[in-house]
């Protein structure tokens, strides 16, 4: 079953597997995916037997990041919770409330900007060999707006922090090895293995499952929210910057930016 003509959504037992169906724009998350799985965490949450949710992307790869052409106007209000439907749930867990039950994400390709920031905000996590990851904001001049900017160091450690500011590109063995991802499988079995994943935790308790997550979020909310609202002082500054002009600019040109810091 379909709920949009860019997102699938299915039930499979006690499993919601939400895919990502953009592969001719290399499954960028524009207006649409973004409210269609809001909505579709929200169906999760709302089901009686459904327990774990599975985010994947069709085609080649998991996602090229955020579509900003479609979602880019919104964001430069200053206030990106603008992008989230009333009806859903946030699936990064930044600007607005998460979904009470777990999410396994399923990586491969690659995997950029909000791509990470959904599998740091999301309880498992499994990537394909090959897969690799960046964090490209600051080398657009701009920067993360999903929960990059306090998730990252505070789960990777410095390896997040180098991530964070020069937005190099690093493998699945690295995610692994940095604890971004749980498990690396051979390339084309990362979905089976993250829906194996989400079985394990939908086999357990789903009333204790739930007590369970909602306690570990409430052990990070104050970090999370004090990074939120210093995002939400910066974001008019940074996007309306000649920077951040420059940066697009340099992106469509594929040439190298040149930054003023202005």
């Amino acid at each position: 079953m379909a709920d949009s003509s860019s997102v699938t959504i299915e039930e499979d037992g006690f499993l919601l597997l939400i895919g990502v169906n953009r592969p001719d724009v290399h499954n960028l998350w524009d207006l649409e995916v973004i409210q269609t799985v809001c909505r579709a965490y929200k169906r999760l949450a709302d089901s009686e037997h459904l327990r774990v949710g599975v985010v994947f992307g069709h085609g080649r790869l998991f996602t090229a990041g955020l579509d900003l052409a479609s979602v880019g106007p919104l964001v430069a209000t200053g206030d990106i919770r603008a992008v989230l439907p009333e009806d859903g749930y946030d699936p990064w867990n930044f600007f607005g409330e998460p979904c009470p039950k777990p999410i396994v994400v399923a990586v491969h390709g690659t995997c950029n900007t909000l791509g990470i920031e959904l599998a740091l905000a999301s309880q498992g996590a499994v990537a394909a060999q090959g897969t690799r990851f960046a964090q490209l904001e600051v080398a657009r001049g701009i920067f993360p707006l999903g929960g990059a900017t306090f998730r990252l160091p505070a789960r990777l450690g410095v390896a997040g922090m180098r991530y964070l500011l020069t937005a190099e590109r690093f493998d699945a063995d690295a995610a692994l090895s940095a604890g971004l991802v749980n498990e690396v499988v051979p390339e084309g079995q990362h979905l089976q293995r993250a829906i194996e994943v989400a079985r394990l935790i939908a086999a357990n308790a789903p009333l204790a499952v739930q007590a369970a997550l909602a306690s570990a979020r409430a052990a990070e909310r104050a970090a999370r929210d004090a990074a939120a609202q210093v995002m939400f002082d910066w974001n008019r500054k940074v996007l309306g910057s000649r920077d951040a002009a420059e940066g697009l600019s340099a992106f469509l040109e594929r040439r190298a930016p040149v930054f003023e810091g202005r």
